[in-house]
């Protein structure tokens, strides 16, 4: 992957030697006017995001071009320091979307997809003190299933996008979206290098590049920031329910190897959650004595006391997991919020100049708990609706939703809609309903879909109704403070960088986060940005520790009154996945 970071290099370059009279990063003389953006010239296409959504759209757009003989110019932003850095998940891979990718990835010796899952499939309702072993439904089924690291594949898959042609460039964020007279979209201005955290502009000032694209994919995952934009700028949610959030958090572990069983897949639902709070565990045995384990909980609960991450090492104390732990000890660590919405939360797919992909659209299958192959699916479909509309000359990349909709991927979604909404009710109606689902109606009801209850944001009750949560000490052996599984996640921002965690009423989160919810986000958030630190006076104030977070988005989606926006920092910080 070194041909990757010196794309980075070059592309940075650029903006020392902009004919404007200054070089080597310096800013402009006289105050902090901001330079003309340089323009790095006009490509093909331009994809924000290098997952596998994101990828999978650029193999297939260099794929696609190799059969017809032709030159189709393609670039790839990825904000983490490298592919791969920023991505992670559970993950138990369906291979659908790979195999109609590359379909020879079996034979390649390079392709980290070696492990079968489905030796041991194992699921869970737990109650405190024991659990019950339950029937695992037919989504979850892992026969066919590869348990693997979804960071690891997604810098595979940069080398090949990488060996076709396609310039990535890791390190840089896409910070705004370009329009031009017409208000359709250009391109992507990357952010800016080299800002103060008090806003002036240090030695090291760059100003970030505009890089054009007839057609513009956005693949940042979950909640992107620019999918927010142009989701709002175009009405793209008109027909569409509002998204839904979980946010999962996970620790990799090296554990005894008389323990370990390669390819064993366990999930829980239950204990320690309550019987309103819709979540799960996951515990993945991968190869080399690792295994995998991961909480998540939907971001509409309502207990402003409850800490997800609290709640998730609570979980590891549990007879029916805790020996697996034992003796072992914790090498990686991250969060990553997931879309829950299904089928009935995806927006419109198409845009003035681009397209939506992956988990930026929502294409999670909540009950089958997987959503890469999914979100590949949905990159080769957008990258095979870009090759008609060049040959058409036309901008419109609506033939991509009828696609998707045309697919396996929306029949997939469509058939298991209903699952998540049910859980509304609680425990035992979504469960009943999702066995109905699972076991006999499979989907053919379709004049029957259930809507999402509450946005996450407005779902969190007044502190006032509930009592604080008094959570179990940390042994330093299965459990741990945050601060000290923060450190395995290898994050890290400059810290004379403005703040990237944008508050837009400082004086509402003493009003009302505070006053009204007691703070949730202190609680929320895996990796403390958030705590409120006590004054001379005894009042207290926000401080946000903006060089520990982690990306995952907790605090855009569940600000209660959606007061914190999540915008890219500096390019190239964050977490450094590698086994995620």
């Amino acid at each position: 992957m070194n041909g990757l970071r010196v794309c980075s290099r070059g592309l940075r370059g650029l903006t020392r030697l902009n004919g404007r009279g200054f070089s080597s990063g310096g800013a402009p003389e006289g105050a902090n006017e901001l330079p003309a953006r340089e323009s790095m010239g006009k490509y093909d296409v331009v994809i924000v995001g290098g997952g596998p959504a994101g990828l999978s759209a650029a193999i297939r757009l260099k794929q696609n071009a190799q059969k017809k003989d032709q030159d189709v110019s393609v670039c790839v932003l990825e904000k983490g320091s490298e592919v791969g850095a920023h991505i992670i998940s559970g993950n138990v891979l369906d291979p659908r979307g790979l195999s109609e990718l590359l379909p020879d990835w079996r034979n390649d010796e390079t392709c980290p997809v070696k492990l079968k899952g489905g030796v041991d499939d194992r699921f869970y309702w737990l109650f405190k003190g024991f659990g019950i072993r339950l029937p695992v439904p037919p989504p979850m089924h892992n026969a066919s299933n590869y348990v693997i690291s979804l960071s690891q594949l997604s810098r595979w898959l940069g080398s090949k996008a990488e060996a076709l042609g396609v310039e990535i460039y890791p390190g840089f964020s896409g910070s705004e979206l370009l329009y031009d007279e017409r208000g359709t979209v250009r391109g992507v201005a990357t952010g800016d290098f080299g800002i103060g955290k008090d806003g002036t502009h240090k030695s090291t000032y760059e100003r970030g590049v505009e890089i054009e694209g007839s057609y513009t994919l956005l693949a940042e995952g979950a909640r992107g920031s620019l999918t927010k934009q142009v989701v709002d700028k175009f009405d793209l949610r008109k027909d569409a329910q509002h998204q839904t959030y979980g946010l999962g958090i996970k620790e990799v572990w090296e554990i005894d190897p008389s323990k370990h069983k390669a390819g064993t897949i366990m999930h829980t639902i239950g204990w320690p959650l309550d019987y309103w709070t819709y979540g799960g565990a996951f515990l993945y045995h991968m190869d080399e004595n690792r295994v995998a384990t991961g909480f998540v909980v939907s971001l509409d609960y309502k207990n402003p006391y409850m800490s997800p991450y609290e709640e998730f090492q609570r979980w590891k104390t549990h007879p029916t997991v805790r020996s697996t732990f034992e003796g072992g000890q914790v090498i990686q660590y991250g969060a990553r919020t997931l879309n829950e919405g299904g089928v009935q939360s995806i927006p419109k797919l198409y845009f003035p100049g681009g397209a939506l992909l992956g988990c930026a659209a929502g294409f999670l299958n909540v009950p089958k708990i997987k959503g890469t192959h999914t979100a590949m699916k949905s990159g080769i479909l957008a990258a095979d609706s870009v090759t008609s509309a060049m040959e058409e000359s036309t901008t419109s990349l609506e033939g991509y939703e009828e696609a998707l909709k045309g697919s396996w991927v929306y029949s997939e979604l469509h058939a298991v809609r209903n699952y998540r909404p049910a859980f509304q009710y609680g425990m035992l109606p979504g469960l009943a309903v999702s066995g109905v689902e699972a076991y006999v109606s499979k989907g053919r009801w379709h004049g029957v879909t259930l809507k999402h209850g509450e946005a996450d944001h407005e779902s969190t009750g007044a502190a006032s109704k509930y009592k604080p949560i008094e959570y179990p000490k940390k042994d330093g052996k299965l459990t741990f403070d945050l601060l000290s599984n923060l450190a395995l996640s290898g994050t890290n921002h400059n810290h004379d960088e403005p703040v990237h965690l944008k508050v837009g009423d400082a004086a509402r989160m003493n009003s009302l986060n505070l006053a009204v919810y007691d703070g949730p986000e202190q609680r929320y958030c895996p990796a403390k940005v958030y705590e409120y630190v006590e004054k001379e006076d005894g009042s207290k104030r926000l401080q946000i520790n903006s060089q520990n977070c982690l990306h995952c988005k907790a605090c855009d989606i569940k600000d209660p009154s959606q007061n914190i926006n999540w915008s890219v920092p500096e390019g190239g910080g964050g977490p450094k996945y590698s086994l995620a």
